[in-house]
């Protein structure tokens, strides 16, 4: 695969595509777990899961809109979807969470009436529903460094702000932080990074690529700093392992990188409980 990076466009795009995914989705994925939102990005997954069949139903229909990129669509689905969730939690403000599955539930359900439209699955469908590496475009890739900068850059302006409606929401909006503003954005820009990421993992995949990572850097980890730290590393080790695998084994990369990130939360929780267990020992010889 190294030899086939410097002749490959599609390689090319694929790999450089993985990087950027594997620092944005467990970067953003630190802040949901923390906020206990892990769920949100499932319920958007499937909202872009609709845009991305509403985007072929067009094209079957309309033969001038064949070179429509579905991504763009699956953009647009996704962002509504993330309006709507902080729409409804505004509406049910004793029971916000029960705006996650109102929208995952409504996007399955346009998913499923799109599809059949379009005259069920088709070779497209089956790339953004699993991840493809030769369905990575050099346009996705361009679209997908526009967005990692973007979201780089509101971390870090907005780091502060985030890391204190993380932990203590109550506070934040007592010390004058426009919580509303800032999780408006957030909320943004997870829907973002989740329709970007479909092409590499999939639809069905990508909300574990936000979520394994953090759960196992949180096993190990110090501090929150060392937390988003830990989650990147784990998230690129995933993605970066996952493509070889896939391309050498001929496998679904959105099942490899799953897996393998799987894989490495094992290893953690097994390490984690060998350290505990050492300390335990250690304490009693010391009595």
């Amino acid at each position: 695969m190294i030899q086939g990076l410097f002749h490959y466009e599609f390689l090319q795009n694929a790999f450089l595509t993985g990087i950027m995914i594997g620092i944005l989705a467990p970067l953003l994925g630190v802040f949901i777990v923390v906020r206990r939102l892990s769920l949100i990005a499932d319920a958007l997954s499937h909202v872009t899961l609709a845009g991305i069949a509403a985007s072929l139903l067009i094209e079957n229909n309309f033969p001038m809109m064949a070179g429509l990129n579905p991504l763009y669509l699956g953009m647009v689905f996704s962002v509504g979807g993330s309006l709507f969730i902080e729409k409804l939690r505004g509406v049910y403000k004793h029971y916000q969470e029960l705006a996650i599955p109102i929208i995952l539930s409504s996007g399955i359900g346009l998913g499923v009436i799109f599809i059949s439209l379009a005259n069920g699955f088709n070779t497209d469908l089956f790339s953004y529903l699993f991840g493809s590496v030769s369905a990575v475009s050099r346009a996705d890739l361009w679209v997908i460094f526009i967005i990692s900068i973007v979201v780089i850059i509101v971390i870090i302006s907005l780091y502060k702000e985030l890391f204190l409606l993380s932990f203590d929401e109550e506070h934040a909006k007592a010390s004058g932080i426009a919580a509303k503003s800032i999780h408006f954005i957030f909320i943004i820009m997870v829907a973002l990074v989740i329709a970007a990421s479909m092409r590499i993992v999939g639809i069905l995949l990508v909300s574990s690529l936000m979520t394994l990572p953090v759960a196992a850097s949180i096993r190990i980890a110090k501090g929150f700093k060392q937390t988003i730290f830990l989650s990147i590393l784990f998230g690129e080790i995933s993605v970066l392992g996952g493509l070889f695998t896939a391309y050498y084994l001929d496998l679904a990369p959105g099942g490899t990188i799953v897996m393998l990130a799987v894989l490495i939360l094992v290893l953690v929780i097994f390490y984690k409980k060998i350290m505990i267990n050492k300390h335990v020992d250690i304490g009693g010889e010391a009595k």
